[in-house]
């Protein structure tokens, strides 16, 4: 293996093991020294909040509601992931190093557990192709709420990507977008097992090079499936709630909440979260029908909690 090939290898092998002991996470206890006086140790240094950090907590205070359904997303997404698969590609970043190291005896034993997990995974899932090792979790909000600047966007997109502009099309787009993205990375069983096989075929045979990159183009093809879950629909149905807290003791701000909710399912219906769904038209019409028994003073118990149940069912159903 030439100097360049042991470089780029063991720096790719790495930088795929850190980045997989991060998603997976740990846990490390550290004991102080029996000889070290307390008195002499020094406070630890609590460290600044990460800007993500910062971003959900900012959220959890003013939208509590939308940092709730990314913690469901995350609880969701955390328990589909499969301790097998994720210790197949461990194994494999392992078998990376041991390559760049020169060390073909560790490599093939790196790779032999590696065969074995995922043995495991097609007995397990024999129709399953994708079996997921990694998640991430985003708040992407950055599509205007003001209808005529989101209409001029839109417009602007739409004309970019018919005129081939495609990559001012690809910013305009990154600026229609109000959702939580779900991120799931998979490990393919149709193509993954194969790679296995190929490399260790090239290590019996000494062509490192060979299994080398036969390693990093598997796991340079782990699959990302990404879900989006429509903040609109998510605020449209606080705006609700909170309307109907309002509807016996403030029927103006009452209002003025549904009048928010329609907002956000107009501003869901523009961006494209199912912009032809039939039922964008049968909520408003449900929204319009609550503002004309709220100025009435009409009981609105059963109204409320129907139209908050067709928000949930709506948004499970993007979520699917």
């Amino acid at each position: 293996m030439t100097s360049e090939m042991h470089n780029r290898v063991q720096r790719a092998g790495i930088l795929l093991a850190t980045s997989l002991m991060m998603l997976i996470g740990g846990c490390n206890t550290n004991k102080p020294a029996t000889n070290a006086p307390p008195a002499t140790v020094p406070a630890p240094v609590p460290s600044s909040p990460s800007l993500d950090q910062q971003r959900q907590s900012a959220e959890q205070q003013v939208r509590p509601d939308v940092e709730q359904e990314r913690n469901n997303a995350q609880n969701e997404a955390s328990k589909s992931l499969d301790q097998d698969a994720i210790a197949a590609i461990t194994d494999t970043t392992k078998a990376l190093q041991d390559i760049a190291a020169n060390k073909t005896k560790e490599s093939l034993a790196d790779i032999e557990l590696a065969t074995g997990k995922i043995n495991i995974l097609l007995a397990r899932n024999p129709s399953t192709a994708l079996i997921p090792v990694a998640s991430e979790i985003d708040i992407i909000d950055t599509a205007p709420h003001d209808e005529t600047q989101l209409k001029h966007l839109i417009a602007a997109a739409i004309q970019a990507v018919e005129s081939k502009d495609l990559p001012a099309g690809r910013l305009l787009l990154r600026g229609l977008m109000s959702e939580i993205r779900v991120s799931t990375t998979n490990l393919p069983l149709a193509s993954y097992p194969e790679a296995l096989t190929d490399a260790a075929k090239d290590l019996h045979q000494g062509n490192t090079t060979g299994a080398s990159d036969t390693l990093l183009t598997a796991l340079h093809t782990l699959v990302v499936v990404q879900q989006a879950i429509p903040l609109p629909i998510i605020l449209a149905r606080t705006a609700v709630a909170q309307a109907e807290q309002k509807s016996k003791t403030d029927k103006p701000t009452a209002q003025l909440l549904l009048e928010a909710a329609r907002n956000e399912l107009n501003r869901g219906k523009e961006l494209g979260y199912n912009p032809d769904e039939a039922e964008y038209a049968s909520l408003n019409n449900e929204i319009s029908s609550l503002e004309k028994q709220v100025k009435a003073g009409s009981d609105t118990t059963s109204l409320f909690a129907r139209l908050r149940a067709e928000l949930t069912d709506f948004l499970h159903r993007h979520k699917k």
